[in-house]
């Protein structure tokens, strides 16, 4: 390091016993890109935070040390603790329990609260491009912990008109549909993904949600839905983030439809996470500019 560099660094917001900390937990969690999101937004800021990641085994004495630390801030969860690290927190919401996983945990005094973040983040994410739900016929491809977590907040706190499912997992796509059913008002139908399902579904549905990671890096050039059965008409939401345009993006612009890509969902969990943590509003086009930078490179 150079001598010069120095003056950098004494320039920059000290770390002091009164910075509060944040982490990412899961394993793996080398490839995140919270780190680099919410420090960019805490130093845009001048907010006396960190974030870190954190590679975690054992949930219950991570949850002990959060608990114990008086400037530890809170969680962000990810695989493949959002289900586990709900026997350790004090309080859940009735909705998020209902979703069966957490992704947030903020620790308020002598209190770990849990909460979710991935359901309200993909709501505001078709709010924000102008899509009306109400009324709508919503397709959703997976029945996994972001299915669950989209699902459960879009009966719940929107009025499509019916929320149909699939996913390859028979258990897991039953275990879904009862939950929805006993949980909600929306009318819901659940099918094993066969090519007549998806093409079935596809005649019917407004709204596509893929909640699979078909087409995730390093598999880009893949889709479970053939480019012809996509309408003009549709709204297709792909979660996956990377790569930033999926197969399943492109071929709906192709036919026309209007498109949403998973960084608007990355980003507004992560930003709804930043606001819980620090009660500040997230600089979310900075969010959104370090998430694309950071995939480019």
């Amino acid at each position: 390091m150079k001598i010069n560099d120095y003056g950098d660094i004494m320039n920059k917001k000290p770390i002091s016993t009164a910075t509060q900390f944040c982490a990412v937990i899961g394993n793996p969690v080398a490839h995140s890109l919270s780190p680099a999101i919410h420090n960019a937004a805490y130093e845009l800021l001048g907010l006396d935070f960190v974030y870190v990641a954190s590679k975690v085994e054992d949930v219950k004495s991570a949850l002990a040390g959060v608990r114990a630390l008086s400037n530890f801030r809170g969680l962000s969860v990810t695989i493949p603790h959002k289900m586990e690290i709900m026997k350790y927190v004090d309080e859940i919401s009735d909705t998020d329990r209902a979703i069966g996983s957490i992704n947030t945990v903020i620790h308020e005094g002598d209190k770990l609260i849990g909460l979710g973040t991935d359901g309200p983040g993909a709501m505001k994410a078709l709010i924000d491009s102008g899509v009306d739900i109400n009324g709508r016929n919503i397709l959703i491809l997976g029945a996994g912990g972001a299915a669950r977590a989209i699902a459960f907040t879009l009966a719940i706190k929107a009025s499509p008109k019916e929320i149909t499912l699939l996913d390859i997992n028979e258990n897991l796509l039953k275990g879904l549909e009862n939950d929805l059913k006993n949980g909600t008002q929306t009318s819901i139908s659940a099918f094993i993904i066969t090519d007549k399902a998806i093409e079935d579904a596809m005649s019917l549905a407004d709204i596509i949600i893929n909640c699979t990671s078909v087409g995730m890096h390093p598999n880009e050039g893949k889709s479970l839905i053939l480019p012809e059965l996509f309408r003009q008409e549709q709204v297709v939401f792909d979660i996956v983030y990377n790569p930033l345009e999926t197969k399943l993006l492109k071929d709906a612009a192709s036919a026309g439809a209007k498109t949403i890509g998973g960084i608007e969902l990355f980003v507004n969990q992560a930003a709804l996470q930043f606001e819980h943590f620090t009660g500040y509003m997230a600089p979310v086009d900075l969010m959104r500019e370090v998430v694309i930078k950071s995939l480019k490179i």
